[in-house]
């Protein structure tokens, strides 16, 4: 279950996160930036999906369609293929 980026709080949704949703604890949007596991202060942009439009505001709602909530497994399949590819040299 993920937790709000703000406060910790736990929540849950069925199949996407709208654009409208605040936590019920702190009233912090869920769908934005700071709670996507995309989400990097250091990379480009603060954002690890090259393709992902500029946000200005990271604890703004948006309509981002990468966006994928903190603590819903990995966050993209780069990840999976490098951990693949690693694999075939330690055995």
């Amino acid at each position: 279950m993920p937790n709000c980026w703000s406060c910790g709080e736990p929540y849950e949704f069925e199949g996407k996160i709208a654009r409208s949703l605040e936590c019920a604890k702190c009233s912090a949007w869920l769908r934005c930036c700071r709670n996507c596991q995309f989400f990097d202060e250091l990379a480009p942009g603060q954002c690890r999906e090259p393709q992902a439009d500029l946000q200005a505001d990271k604890e703004a709602a948006n309509a981002c369609d990468y966006f994928r909530p903190l603590g819903l497994g990995p966050a993209s399949k780069p990840n999976k293929s490098k951990n693949d590819f690693d694999s075939l040299f330690n055995e």
